[in-house]
């Protein structure tokens, strides 16, 4: 392109998820049922996870991070999301795509090894369940999280500052419903191949890596599993396991689901519909999961409700 036809770009313009008018409002409030949904309950899990005393295992440590990535890249894309519904412009500033790009990578990408280390997890908890809480030492469990923290930050500072800080065109329309990667670099003037390959090698790598120590980790339990002689204790270990193997089916189903399937005429949509579901979605789903599935926080949160209701009728008594 002549460098005599760029243009400055200033902001950018998000085409939504679908430009048919009727759709607006339904999508409006179920988007804003959804994500309030989301952040009452991974706020909830945060809380509850943090305050209750018999909860202060790895388990529900790890459980708590996978919370506020689920609150992060659910409210880095829901807000802005929300806003566009009612506004007739669905402009977005420069450094606020970059803001919103640099935010939303970081989050889901911890996400995925959050998930990994929850593997690794359940594996002591069943295989090593005498030498568990010396294993999984309050120590390594920083670390576990740590470790997708960092690397999650370095990654997305290296493909964000290189994204742009490149020459974006005159256009600027975001064929997505908020600032994604891909679409960005079909914006840009100057040679993306560095880019792409970037963005290619680090999420081939996250995606593998993650996935075989997933793998891995259920493999090793699943012959545990089979080892054991009571039927109690094979529905036991599954049980400990149940609300993880779903949270991991719907997490990487879907993101498979967006990679791999064939590119047709209606892709976009397609990965439009993916994109809300695993912004949206999946972070609303997860608590549900875990709190449904799980005794343990059922009763941390009756034993906060009564502690509550207690506080307030004694506040109500003084009145």
């Amino acid at each position: 392109t002549d460098k005599h036809n760029l243009t400055v770009v200033n902001e950018f313009i998000l085409m939504g998820i679908t430009d048919f008018s009727e759709l607006q409002a339904p999508l409006f409030g179920f988007s804003l049922i959804v994500y309030m949904l989301s952040v009452v309950g991974n706020l909830g899990l945060i809380i509850l996870t943090k305050i209750d005393s018999r909860l202060q295992t790895p388990m529900y440590f790890f459980l708590r991070h996978l919370a506020f990535t689920d609150l992060g890249y659910s409210t880095a894309v829901g807000p802005k999301m929300l806003v566009n519904f009612v506004v007739d412009q669905h402009i977005i500033s420069y450094n606020w795509c970059a803001t919103q790009l640099t935010f939303f990578s970081i989050f889901i990408s911890s996400e995925i090894f959050i998930l990994s280390a929850m593997a690794c997890d359940r594996y002591v908890a069943i295989c090593n369940l005498l030498l568990y809480m010396i294993i999984m030492s309050q120590r390594v469990c920083q670390i576990l999280v740590a470790i997708p923290y960092h690397y999650s930050v370095f990654l997305t500072l290296l493909t964000v500052t290189k994204m742009f800080t490149s020459s974006f065109c005159g256009y600027n329309i975001i064929k997505h419903f908020y600032c994604d990667s891909l679409p960005l670099i079909s914006l840009l003037c100057s040679d993306t191949e560095d880019i792409k390959l970037i963005i290619l090698i680090f999420s081939a790598f996250n995606l593998i890596s993650s996935l075989l120590i997933v793998l891995v980790s259920y493999i090793l339990i699943l012959v545990a599993v089979l080892r054991m002689n009571s039927a109690e204790g094979r529905y036991k270990a599954f049980s400990t396991c149940g609300s993880h193997l779903t949270v991991i089916t719907v997490f990487y189903g879907t993101l498979f689901f967006m990679y791999v399937h064939p590119k047709s005429s209606h892709s976009l949509d397609i990965d439009k519909m993916a994109s809300l579901f695993y912004t949206l979605i999946i972070p609303t789903l997860n608590p549900m999961i875990y709190s449904l599935r799980n005794r343990e926080i059922k009763n941390a949160l009756h034993r906060t409700w009564k502690i509550c209701a207690n506080h307030l009728f004694k506040i109500h008594c003084r009145l």
